[in-house]
């Protein structure tokens, strides 16, 4: 098991990044809450890394924190949760808002996630309940301020990129991204916006 790794970050397009370890590059998909707080490419960091062997592939899946990590393992015991759909509920709200959410049965918050139906909501409500009490209490992942690299497409297009590949269908996507785009924000500030504005 990959449980940490350190390197230098290559490249960061949301959810998709890739570390070179000792010459080795390994590509780890990460929630945008661990997007955010990342450096500009070049810089050494270090992951907490979760490895998914599936038939078709072994996918890493990388955290900043050990409490993003924690409820990412904790979602995947839900029946019907997969990891692409932990990973867009890491990228929606933060492990605070998703324990508030989880403990007032707000299933209306968590039916705002990607791919988050109400039957789903539902049973994230029950079974996550007891889980997050046994993880003790979550903390709040802080805001930092966000770094970007140059922008090979626009801003918008990466952050419609970045939304789809959580799980939002691409018109959904981009009509989120049109809503609060404004000239001067880069792509992580338009995602956050849209996450933003669509929990509202």
């Amino acid at each position: 098991m990959i449980g940490r790794l350190r390197g230098e970050l290559v490249y960061k397009h949301p959810p998709h990044l890739m570390l070179d370890v000792g010459g080795v590059g390994y590509e780890v998909e990460a929630p945008l809450s661990t997007c955010f707080v990342l450096p500009e490419t070049g810089a050494q960091i270090t992951l907490l890394t979760h490895l998914a062997i599936r038939d078709d592939a072994h996918v890493l899946y990388g955290f900043a924190k050990e409490s993003e990590r924690e409820l990412f393992r904790a979602l995947l015991k839900v029946s019907g949760v997969g990891a692409k759909m932990a990973l867009g509920v890491l990228s929606g709200m933060t492990a605070e808002e998703f324990a508030r959410a989880v403990q007032a049965g707000d299933t209306a918050a968590l039916v705002r996630l990607p791919g988050v139906g109400k039957k789903t909501a539902e049973r994230l409500v029950v079974e996550m309940r007891d889980r997050l009490d046994q993880m003790g209490v979550v903390p709040s992942l802080e805001a930092l301020p966000t770094t970007v690299a140059a922008p090979v497409e626009s801003a918008a297009d990466e952050a419609i990129a970045a939304l789809a590949a959580l799980g939002y269908k691409p018109a959904e996507a981009q009509r989120m991204i049109r809503k609060v785009e404004a000239p001067e924000m880069n792509s992580e500030e338009l995602i956050r916006a849209a996450l933003k504005a669509a929990a509202k």
